[in-house]
């Protein structure tokens, strides 16, 4: 009896364990293709409602079955965060319009914790910095 398919087995119904926690490729993608879409539309809403101005989206987070999606920003006031759940279903509209995905992301807006700890970040190398210089030339080494 000969065998069909070159002798390969079927992969079909290998899985990761759980709770891996990689990212895939596609999620990547997708998450980057979300973070254009609701970037542009965030601008577009910009122009009728002012507290939407100065918004700068630095990525998206999204589960590995898309049903939840964090948009990150660099700074997010309590009026801005008040506009993005008020425009919410609307990005959400724009989203399942423009993107081809199986199920639209629920959105959830937050700031991005990378931007607030590279502030940490510069603000404790500055004070190493002014420790370090000697009496009268803490000012001096920023305007040279």
């Amino acid at each position: 009896m000969a065998r069909t398919g070159g002798g390969r087995r079927s992969q079909v119904g290998r899985r990761l364990p759980s709770g891996t926690g990689r990212q895939y490729p596609r999620a990547a993608r997708v998450n980057e293709v979300l973070r254009e879409v609701l970037a542009e539309a965030i601008e577009r809403m910009s122009d009728t409602d002012d507290r939407l101005l100065l918004l700068t989206v630095t990525g998206v987070t999204s589960d590995p079955d898309f049903r939840h999606a964090t948009v990150l920003f660099a700074s997010l006031s309590d009026d801005a965060k008040a506009a993005l759940t008020e425009v919410r279903l609307r990005l959400q509209a724009l989203i399942a319009s423009q993107v081809r995905l199986k199920r639209t992301p629920q959105l959830a807006f937050a700031i991005d914790p990378a931007v607030s700890t590279g502030q940490r970040v510069e603000e404790i190398l500055r004070h190493i910095r002014d420790s370090d210089a000697p009496p009268g030339q803490q000012g001096v080494q920023d305007e040279q």
